[in-house]
């Protein structure tokens, strides 16, 4: 089993949800993003989605694209968000890392060397927003027969007849997008989120997990009764830019996730 099929087991086993956390890479330093990645695991993040920086986030709103630009001045790049999830894997084997981003740099960085190094270092998942499945050969297939598990996007306006094609070669677990938009835009209503996956279910045995908008503990208690993971990623962002200096934007972030973590764990007692 994969580090994302084994956590989700786990998870469905003890009858809970996974709260699925997102920071940017280098956000708001290299350090300061190095401690808040070591430091979620252990504030109740189950899953790490690491965001990849790119000069055009068209698909993220203020709170990420900010982030983005933060990571970016401060000298991340891709090399250094491999990195930066091989001195994770030095003290945690196994808590599962998806990067998420955009194909630009990858395809700079070239696709081989990129999927060799990305499953050297210990990253265990891909979500890239802008390539759909009529690419697949070019970065989910070699991923995948890495062992590298490539996670799709659904959203509110992917019909019945578009969803067999997105979901056909999908693993690791679904993102539903709650609502229309970018990142941090607004977020659904729980009858909503509860039709939108129970009509994914018939489409798709992997674990759903739903994101965008969730911002509290009450809401992520609300979409943890209904979905398999909870994703809060603008949030949790948005404490690093609220920060005066890194050491708070490191206990700001671990703080918000511990508290969204014990929204989700008692969420279905």
């Amino acid at each position: 089993m994969s580090r994302l099929e084994q956590r989700f087991a786990e998870l469905k086993a003890e009858g809970r949800s996974a709260l699925v956390t997102f920071i940017t890479a280098g956000d708001p330093g290299y350090d300061a993003s190095l401690q808040i990645l070591k430091g979620l695991p252990a504030a109740g993040a189950d899953v790490i989605e690491l965001g990849m920086p790119f000069t055009d986030p068209m698909a993220d709103g203020v709170a990420i694209q900010l982030a983005t630009l933060r990571a970016l001045d401060a000298g991340q790049t891709l090399a250094k968000t491999l990195q930066m999830v091989r001195d994770f894997r030095t003290g945690n084997q196994t808590t599962p890392i998806v990067l998420m981003g955009y194909y630009n740099p990858i395809h700079r960085f070239g696709v081989e060397a990129f999927v060799a190094q990305a499953k050297q270092a210990g990253v265990d998942g891909l979500i890239i927003v802008d390539l759909p499945p009529e690419h697949d050969a070019e970065l989910a297939s070699p991923a995948q027969a890495a062992g590298i598990d490539f996670i799709r996007l659904t959203t509110p306006t992917t019909d019945d007849q578009r969803l067999p094609r997105v979901l056909e070669r999908s693993s690791g677990f679904v993102y539903y997008v709650s609502v229309a938009g970018v990142t941090g835009a607004g977020s659904a209503t729980t009858e909503h989120v509860s039709e939108a996956i129970a009509r994914l279910r018939r489409h798709t045995d992997l674990p759903i997990s739903v994101g965008f908008g969730i911002r509290t503990p009450e809401q992520a208690a609300a979409i943890a009764r209904l979905a398999d993971g909870v994703v809060v990623g603008s949030a949790l962002v948005d404490k690093i830019a609220q920060a005066e200096r890194p050491e708070q934007a490191v206990d700001d972030v671990l703080s918000l996730c511990a508290a969204l973590a014990e929204g989700v764990r008692g969420a279905r007692r």
